[in-house]
C-alpha cells in the first residue's frame, strides 16, 4: 500500500534522495523547499505522486499549513521528516545572538513544528513514523560547531520525549543520527561566524579532527534504501546511526562520560547530604 511522506528540506542531501527513494517504489511525497524551482525536475519525472511545496520551516503559521495542504491533498499522512536544517560554524565566543537564534529557529523550531501539526493528523490516522534528522554531532560535541551540536542535542531531547508520549497512537519515532557524508552541509549551505584570531589554533586543531572523523564520506544515494528499511520497521529504532563511522565516536564518547562519572561518584554521593 503507497504510504504518503511530508518531507522537509528535499531541495538538496539527504532530503531529496529519500524522497526519490519513496517515489521510485510509488509511495507519495510532499516536498518542501525553500525554492520549489529545485524540485522542478522531480515533478516532471514523478508527476502527480509529487507535491512541491515552497516552505521556510521557522514560520510556524506557513509549516502548519503546508501540513494541512499535504493532508488535504492526497488524503492521509504516514511519514514525516523533518530533514530541514543547516551548519553554523563558529567557536562558542564567535556566535552571534542572530546566528544562534537563527541556527535554533530552523535545526530545531522548525522542526517543532512540523512534528506539532502532523500529529493530529497521525493520531487520527491510526499512526505512522516521524523521522528527526539529527547527527552524530547531536550525541557527541566538536570544537568550532558548538552551536550546531548544541540545537541537535535539543531535538535529541524533544524526540525522546515524544516517543514516549506517541507510543500508544503507533506513531514511532526515529532520530537518524548521520556521520560524514558527501551532501552540502559544510558547503554553500553552512554558515560562519565572524572568526576572532585567537582561536586560530583551536581551529586549525578542530579542522584536524574532522578530516579524521570524516576520512572517507558515505554516499548520500546510499542512504535510500536504508531509509525505507527504516520505516518499513515494525518495531523501527529510536536512535539509528547512518555511516560507519559515528558507532566508534559514540563508543569512545559514552566510556569516557562513564569512567568520570564513576570517578567522581564520592562527590556525587556527599552532594546527596
Amino acid at each position: 500500500m503507497a504510504r504518503t511522506w511530508f518531507i522537509t528540506g528535499t531541495s538538496r542531501g539527504f532530503g531529496r534522495e529519500w524522497a526519490i527513494a519513496a517515489l521510485d517504489r510509488g509511495d507519495r511525497v510532499a516536498a518542501t523547499a525553500r525554492d520549489t524551482a529545485s524540485l522542478a525536475d522531480l515533478a516532471a519525472t514523478y508527476g502527480d505522486k509529487l507535491l512541491p511545496i515552497a516552505l521556510d520551516v521557522t514560520d510556524r503559521d506557513a509549516v502548519y499549513a503546508a501540513v494541512a495542504r499535504a493532508h488535504e491533498h492526497f488524503g492521509t499522512l504516514d511519514v514525516i521528516v523533518n530533514n530541514a536544517g543547516y551548519g553554523q560554524f563558529g567557536m562558542i565566543e564567535e556566535i552571534s545572538e542572530t546566528e544562534a537564534r537563527a541556527q535554533f529557529e530552523t535545526n530545531v523550531f522548525g522542526a517543532l513544528w512540523v512534528t506539532q501539526a502532523a500529529l493530529p493528523f497521525l493520531r487520527d490516522g491510526g499512526g505512522g513514523n516521524i523521522i528527526q534528522v539529527s547527527s552524530i554531532g547531536g550525541i557527541s560535541a566538536f570544537a568550532n560547531i558548538g552551536i550546531y551540536n548544541a540545537s541537535k542535542w535539543a531535538l535529541e531531547g524533544f524526540s525522546q520525549a515524544l516517543a514516549a508520549e506517541v507510543g500508544l497512537f503507533d506513531i514511532k519515532v526515529t532520530l537518524v543520527e548521520p556521520g560524514g557524508f558527501s551532501t552540502d552541509w559544510g558547503g554553500s549551505s553552512a554558515q560562519h561566524a565572524t572568526k576572532l584570531p585567537a582561536y586560530e589554533k583551536t581551529r586549525e586543531l578542530a579542522a584536524e579532527s574532522r578530516a579524521k572523523r570524516v576520512a572517507a564520506p558515505g554516499d548520500p544515494e546510499a542512504t535510500r534504501s536504508a531509509i525505507l528499511k527504516i520505516v518499513d520497521a515494525e518495531n523501527p529504532p529510536l536512535r539509528v546511526f547512518f555511516g560507519n563511522g559515528p558507532l566508534g565516536i559514540a563508543t569512545a564518547d559514552y566510556e569516557s562520560r562513564l569512567a568520570e562519572w564513576r570517578e567522581w561518584e564520592p562527590v556525587s554521593i556527599e552532594a546527596q547530604g
